[in-house]
C-alpha cells in the first residue's frame, strides 16, 4: 500500500446522458481540474474545459465528490460509438489521460472508454439487490462481459443501465467489508459526526467501540421505550418464512454511508487500505473469516463493474436495503424510527448518502435545491458535522416528495419512489402501508396519459407471485408483516384498487413494461385486462438480484404451490385483487418443467420494438448462459379471459 493517494478514487460513473447534455460522478482525494474530449467520429474531435461545468463537494479531508454537467454547444450522433477522455491535471500541471490513471475502464483493443446515446430507448439493462458478501459471483461482471462482446456493434448497447433498488446494503454489511469502511474513513478522513441518543457521543467513539463489529444493537440506549426499536430497526426479529435479518453490523455514521459507495463501485480504494480483522470472539472471528472469502471474489470483479458503469449510462432509485431493511413499512415502523434521535439520524444519513452518491446524477436540475443546503453541510472546517445543520438537512429530506423521475424519450422512462410517499393504512398502524399514496399515483397516471408506451421502473414487482403476496397477508393478519417483509402492491387495499384502476382505465391505452426487482428472483407475466376495448398491454418483468438469491428449496416449494393453487381452473384466482386481469407467466427456458421463477444472480435485459414491446427478455446468468422467457403459448384474446392464471 503506497502513503501516495491517487487523483481518483471512484469513476466516472456515466449518469443522464442525451445529445446535448452529459452528466458524469465521480470522487476524487482533492478538488480535480478536469478537461473532457470527445470523439464522435474518426475525423471528430470535441474539446471541453470543465472548470465551469463540474460541482464538487468535500467529503473529508481527503475526499471530494465531483459532479460533470456539460452542456453541448451542438449535438453529438445517435447510436454510433462516442469515446471520450477524462483528462485530470495533476499537481505538477500536466495533464494525465484517463487511461494513463484507470486504464481498467477500457475494453481490450480500445483505447478509450466510451458511450452510445441512443436515439430510442430500445433495449435496457436492470437489476436490483447487489449484496458484496452474498455466496455468487456479481450480475454487473456478467453485464460486462455481455458488452465487451458487443464494443464493434454500438447499435446492440442497452440504453440505460436501470438500477432499480439496493444498489448498497447499509443494513446488512460483513464484517470485513465494515473493517473496509473503517480503514477507508481513517485514510481519507471522512468527516466525523457527533451522535444523539446513542451509547457513544460521536462517530469516532463508535469507531473503536467492543459492540461495533456484529454487536452495533446494543449501541442504543437499554431503556423499556427501545425494545420496538431495537427489534424492528436493528434486526431483533428473525425472519423465518423469507430471510434471516442481519443488521448487527447496520452502518450509522454518514462517513460509513459514503465509504460503502467507494467500495460497491471502484477496487481504487481498496488498493490504499490494509484493513485486518479487529479483536473478535471466537464465534465471530470464525463469522469474519467465512465473510472474508465473499468479499475477496468481490473485491477481484470491481474492474469490471467500474468499467461496465464508465461505459454504460446508469440512473438509480432506491429500495430499503440503501436505507434499511422494511424502511417506511408500516406507519407503527415510522413512529418508532423517527420518534428515537439516532434512529432518525440513520435513516437520514443513508438519504444524505442516496442523495450526493445517486440520486444527484438522476436529475441534477430537481435535486439542486437540496444539494445548496448539502453543500452548507459539507463546507466545514470544523472536526465535526455541524450539528444543527445535519439535523436540518435530515429533516428536509424527509419531508422532501420529489425522488421520482422522468426520462423523455420512446418509450418513456417513468421511475417511481415507492418508499417515501406511502399511504398509511387507515385500518390499523401495524398493518403495510401502501408502496405509493393517492397523489403519488394520480401524478403517476398523468405521466401515462400523454404516453402511448413507456417502461415503468417499480422497485417491488407490481404484479408478484400470488402465493407468496398470500403468505404476507396471512402474516399481515396475524400482526406480524415485519417478519415476512410484507411489502408488496396489493397488501393495502386502497393503494392496489387506485393501481388497478389506473390499469382499467380508458384513457391508459397503450403498452406498458413495468421493470421491477426486490424480491431476489426473476419472472415475467404478461398481463391483460379482462374485456375491455382498448385495454392496456402490460408487461411485468422482474429481475432480481444482481448479487443475491432466494433460499433455494423454499423458493421451489412456494413455485409448485403456487402453480398448484393458481393454476386456471381454481376457485382461489376469484378471490384476489387482480380477477379483472388475466396474467400469464413465462417459462425460463433453463428451468426444469414447470418452473416459472429463475433463481440465480445476474442481470435482466430488455429489447423492445419501436410501439414499445418487448420482443426479447432474457436474464444475462452469472454463469455465462442467457436464460430466455419467450411469450406464453396460451396468451388469449380479450374476449376469451379465464380467471387468473398463475
Amino acid at each position: 500500500m503506497s502513503d501516495a493517494l491517487p487523483d481518483v478514487l471512484v469513476g466516472p460513473l456515466l449518469r443522464r446522458i442525451s445529445p446535448t447534455r452529459l452528466v458524469m460522478w465521480l470522487v476524487a482525494t482533492r478538488p480535480l481540474t478536469l478537461s473532457l474530449v470527445l470523439r464522435p467520429g474518426a475525423a471528430d474531435e470535441q474539446r471541453f474545459s470543465l472548470n465551469d461545468h463540474q460541482q464538487c463537494l468535500p467529503i473529508g479531508r481527503r475526499a471530494f465528490i465531483h459532479l460533470i454537467d456539460l452542456r453541448l454547444p451542438r449535438a453529438l450522433p445517435v447510436d454510433e460509438r462516442i469515446e471520450y477522455d477524462l483528462r485530470v491535471q495533476t499537481t505538477q500541471g500536466e495533464w494525465q489521460a484517463l487511461p494513463v490513471w484507470a486504464p481498467w475502464l477500457c475494453y481490450p483493443g480500445e483505447r478509450f472508454p466510451s458511450f452510445v446515446v441512443a436515439s430510442r430507448h430500445h433495449r435496457l439493462m436492470h437489476g436490483s439487490c447487489r449484496k458484496p458478501h452474498h455466496p455468487s459471483a456479481d450480475g454487473l461482471v456478467r453485464a460486462d462481459d455481455w458488452l465487451a462482446e458487443r464494443q464493434a456493434a454500438p447499435e446492440e448497447w442497452p440504453a440505460w443501465l436501470l438500477m432499480t433498488g439496493d444498489q448498497v446494503y447499509v443494513d446488512d454489511v460483513a464484517g470485513p467489508m465494515l473493517r473496509a469502511v473503517h480503514a477507508l474513513i481513517e485514510r481519507l478522513g471522512l468527516f466525523d459526526e457527533r451522535l444523539e441518543g446513542a451509547t457513544v457521543n460521536d462517530s469516532q467513539a463508535l469507531y473503536i467501540s467492543p459492540q461495533s463489529y456484529y454487536h452495533r444493537e446494543a449501541l442504543l440506549p437499554d431503556v423499556t421505550s427501545n425494545v420496538a426499536l431495537r427489534e424492528r430497526f436493528f434486526g431483533g426479529v428473525k425472519k423465518p418464512v423469507f430471510t434471516s435479518a442481519n443488521a448487527s453490523n447496520h452502518l450509522m455514521t454518514l462517513a460509513e454511508m459514503l465509504a460503502m459507495y467507494c467500495l460497491a463501485w471502484s477496487p481504487t480504494p481498496w488498493q490504499i487500505i490494509a484493513p485486518v480483522m479487529p479483536a473478535l470472539s471466537r464465534e465471530n472471528a470464525d463469522t469474519y473469516r467465512q465473510e472474508q472469502g465473499a468479499i475477496d471474489d468481490f473485491v477481484a470483479g470491481l474492474p469490471q463493474c467500474s468499467r461496465l458503469l464508465a461505459n454504460l449510462p446508469s440512473l438509480m432509485i432506491f429500495d430499503d436495503h440503501d436505507v434499511t431493511d422494511d424502511w417506511n413499512l408500516t406507519a407503527d415502523w415510522e413512529r418508532c424510527a423517527y420518534g428515537h434521535p439516532f434512529s432518525k439520524r440513520i435513516i437520514g444519513n443513508a438519504l444524505i448518502a442516496y442523495l450526493l452518491c445517486q440520486g444527484w446524477g438522476n436529475a441534477p436540475d430537481k435535486l439542486e435545491p437540496l444539494l445548496g443546503q448539502a453543500a452548507e453541510l459539507l463546507h466545514t472546517d470544523a472536526t465535526h458535522l455541524p450539528l444543527e445543520a445535519q439535523d436540518a438537512l435530515i429533516e428536509r429530506l424527509l419531508r422532501f416528495q420529489g425522488w421520482e423521475f422522468h426520462v423523455p424519450g420512446t418509450p418513456a422512462l417513468i421511475v417511481l419512489d415507492t418508499r417515501t410517499r406511502r399511504w398509511r393504512s387507515e385500518r390499523s398502524p401495524r398493518r403495510p402501508s401502501g408502496l405509493m399514496d393517492w397523489e403519488a399515483l394520480m401524478e403517476m397516471q398523468q405521466a401515462l396519459l400523454g404516453c402511448k408506451s413507456a417502461v415503468i421502473v417499480s422497485p417491488a414487482p407490481m404484479f408478484g407471485v400470488k402465493l407468496i403476496e398470500g403468505v404476507q397477508k396471512l402474516f399481515t393478519v396475524l400482526g406480524k408483516p415485519l417478519v415476512v417483509d410484507a411489502e408488496n402492491w396489493m397488501a393495502h387495499r386502497g393503494a392496489a384498487n387506485v393501481l388497478l384502476q389506473i390499469w382499467r382505465h380508458s384513457k391508459t391505452p397503450g403498452n406498458y413494461v413495468i421493470l421491477s426487482g426486490d424480491v431476489h428472483y426473476s419472472f415475467v407475466y404478461d398481463i391483460i385486462v379482462r374485456r375491455q376495448e382498448r385495454a392496456p398491454h402490460l408487461w411485468q418483468v422482474t429481475s432480481s438480484g444482481i448479487k443475491n438469491t432466494f433460499p433455494v428449496q423454499l423458493l421451489n416449494t412456494f413455485d409448485r404451490l403456487n402453480r398448484w393453487l393458481y393454476a386456471p381452473w381454481s376457485p382461489l384466482n376469484w378471490l384476489t385483487k387482480r380477477r379483472k386481469m388475466s396474467i400469464h407467466p413465462r417459462d425460463p427456458s433453463r428451468a426444469s418443467a414447470g418452473e416459472r421463477l429463475w433463481n440465480a444472480s445476474g442481470i435482466g435485459l430488455v429489447t423492445l420494438d419501436e410501439q414499445g414491446r418487448p420482443v426479447d427478455i432474457r436474464q444475462l446468468d452469472v454463469s455465462g448462459d442467457d436464460v430466455v422467457f419467450p411469450p406464453s403459448t396460451d396468451l388469449e384474446t380479450p374476449e376469451s379471459q379465464t380467471p387468473e392464471r398463475h
